[in-house]
C-alpha cells in the first residue's frame, strides 16, 4: 500500500501563495513606505543580498528589479566570506538585504552581523518572526507566508519575491508598480489554478533538462530547476536563454527537454530565437510562450506585467511538479537527505 499522502503539503502550501501575498501586502506596506523614504534619504550606491536556496533565487528576482528600475548594482555575497574566511566587509552606506525562511542559519547570521558592523543598513525579509535574523536586522520585514512544513519551499519563495517587488515600488514611489503589487494575490490565485501537469508528464521518464529564463525571469528558472532536483530527483540546470547557446547548447537535441520561461519585455525576442533554434535541433520544449514552431505552450495567466510573469509561472509549476514527483514514486514533502531548516557555516 502506498504511504503517499492524498494531497502533499507542498501542494496545499503552494495553493496558499495568493493569500500569503495578500497578508504581506496588508501588513508590510507601512513598513515598506517607511523603508522607501529611508532609502531615498540614504541614497545607497550598491545593494547586497544574502541568502541560500530558494531565498537566493528570490534575491535574483530582486536583483533584476533593482538594477533595471533603480540602476543600482546588486551583488550576492557568499556567507563563507565571513563565516569561514573571517573577512571584514567594507559596506558603509550600502543596503544589505538578508532573505531567509527560518532566519537561523549561522553563516547568514554571521554575514549579516558583519554587514551591520561594516556600516550597511541591514534589512531582513524573514518568515520566522522570532528568529535571530529578524532580531538582528535594522529593518525587519515579515514575509507573512505562515507555517510551511513541507521541505520544499513554495509560498515563502513567492512572498520573498513579493517583498522585493514592494521594496522597489515604495522606494521609487511608483504608482503603477504599487498598483501591480495590489493585484499580485489575485494573479497568484489564478496561476495555481492552471494545469501544467499534462505537459510536464514528459518529465516523468527524463534524466535531465534545462530550465531557461532571462533577466527578471532568471531567478524563477533557478527555482524551478531546484524543485526538479529536490522533489523529483530530476537533474535540472538553469541558464539564461543567452548563456545557454554557448557551451551548454552542445547537449540540446532529441530526448533532452527544455522548460523555458518568457515574460513580455525586451528579453522576449531573444528568448524566442533561442527556443526556435533548440526546436530545430529536435529538443522537446515546453514554454510560457505561444506561436513558436515545435514548442508546446504552457497555460499562463493572460495580460501579466513582466514583473509578475515569473512569479505566476513558478506558482503554476509548483502545482504540477509535486505530481511528477509522485509519478516517479517520491514524496515531494520529504526529499531524501534534506530537512526543512538547513543550518550551514
Amino acid at each position: 500500500m502506498s504511504t503517499l499522502k492524498a494531497t502533499p503539503l507542498m501542494a496545499l502550501e503552494a495553493a496558499e501563495s495568493g493569500a500569503a501575498a495578500a497578508r504581506q501586502i496588508d501588513r508590510a506596506a507601512p513598513l515598506f513606505r517607511d523603508l522607501g523614504a529611508r532609502l531615498r534619504a540614504l541614497k545607497p550606491k550598491v545593494v547586497i543580498t544574502c541568502a541560500r536556496g530558494s531565498s537566493d533565487h528570490a534575491s535574483a528576482y530582486g536583483k533584476y528589479l533593482i538594477e533595471t528600475r533603480l540602476g543600482l548594482p546588486v551583488a550576492s555575497v557568499g556567507p563563507s566570506v565571513v563565516s569561514l574566511y573571517n573577512a571584514p566587509l567594507q559596506v558603509e552606506g550600502a543596503l544589505f538585504v538578508a532573505v531567509s525562511q527560518s532566519g537561523r542559519s549561522p553563516d547568514l547570521l554571521r554575514l549579516a552581523e558583519a554587514a551591520k558592523a561594516g556600516g550597511a543598513l541591514v534589512v531582513g525579509f524573514v518568515n520566522d518572526e522570532e528568529s535571530p535574523l529578524a532580531q538582528l536586522a535594522d529593518v525587519f520585514i515579515p514575509l507573512c507566508a505562515g507555517p510551511e512544513k513541507s521541505v520544499a519551499a513554495t509560498k515563502s519563495y513567492l512572498t520573498a519575491c513579493v517583498a522585493f517587488l514592494q521594496l522597489v515600488a515604495h522606494w521609487q514611489e511608483d504608482a503603477a508598480l504599487l498598483d501591480t503589487v495590489s493585484k499580485v494575490p489575485g494573479w497568484l490565485d489564478a496561476a495555481v489554478g492552471l494545469d501544467w501537469y499534462p505537459a510536464l508528464r514528459r518529465l516523468e521518464l527524463a534524466t535531465g533538462l534545462y530550465v531557461l529564463g532571462r533577466g527578471i525571469g532568471s531567478g524563477a528558472a533557478a527555482e524551478i530547476a531546484l524543485k526538479c532536483k529536490e522533489t523529483s530527483r530530476l537533474h535540472a540546470e538553469a541558464f539564461s536563454a543567452a548563456e545557454v547557446v554557448h557551451g551548454p547548447f552542445a547537449l540540446v537535441g532529441p530526448g533532452f527537454p527544455i522548460l523555458a520561461l518568457t515574460q513580455h519585455d525586451v528579453t522576449a525576442e531573444v528568448t524566442r530565437g533561442t527556443l526556435a533554434k533548440a526546436a530545430s535541433l529536435g529538443a522537446p520544449i515546453l514554454a510560457t510562450e505561444e506561436g513558436i514552431e515545435g514548442v508546446e505552450a504552457l497555460p499562463v495567466v493572460p495580460g501579466l506585467p513582466p514583473e509578475v510573469g515569473p512569479l505566476a509561472a513558478v506558482a503554476s509549476f509548483y502545482m504540477a511538479i509535486h505530481k511528477v514527483a509522485r509519478m516517479r514514486g517520491l514524496d515531494p514533502d520529504v526529499p531524501p537527505n534534506l530537512r526543512k531548516v538547513t543550518e550551514t557555516v
